[in-house]
């Protein structure tokens, strides 16, 4: 085993042999607007995950994932090639959630932001059921007539 250090070393390394081979090599017409977002390399350098994002609908989303999956061996033989490791690890490429995430994210405070401007609108004009600020503050007179001490 190695320690985690060299493999996140080596994992930035697979990403920056990626994305410059998938620049310079790849003519895949296939292949769309990729970014190569992240990588990872298991513990022991023989597997290697990278995380990709496509810019476009689902359609070339797909046809991208086959481009990189035909391109694969070309890949690692590069990877192998810069990197000078023993074990050339294995790539496997996965569509990266963090678009689809934040896009969430963002629906979600879109509707918070709604449901707030509603909350504003139906309180415009209304007063308080009882005081503004039902809080005692040091001073004041009790119901007794004494004062709070």
């Amino acid at each position: 085993m190695t320690d985690n250090a060299r493999a996140r070393k080596l994992a930035d390394r697979i990403q920056v042999v990626v994305a410059e081979t998938l620049d310079r090599r790849i003519k895949d017409p296939r292949l769309g607007f990729v970014t190569i977002t992240d990588a990872r390399v298991t513990g022991d350098l023989r597997e290697a995950t990278v995380f990709y994002t496509v810019y476009g609908d689902d359609e070339e989303r797909a046809a991208s994932a086959a481009a990189l999956e035909s391109a694969k061996g070309v890949l690692r033989s590069e990877v192998g090639r810069q990197t000078g490791v023993r074990f050339t690890p294995t790539l496997t490429f996965v569509p990266d959630a963090l678009p689809d995430n934040a896009r969430t994210i963002e629906d979600l405070l879109d509707k918070a932001r709604a449901k707030d401007a509603e909350v504003r609108e139906v309180s415009t004009g209304k007063t308080y059921a009882g005081e503004a600020d039902p809080y005692r503050k040091p001073g004041e007179d009790d119901e007794d007539g004494a004062t709070a001490e």
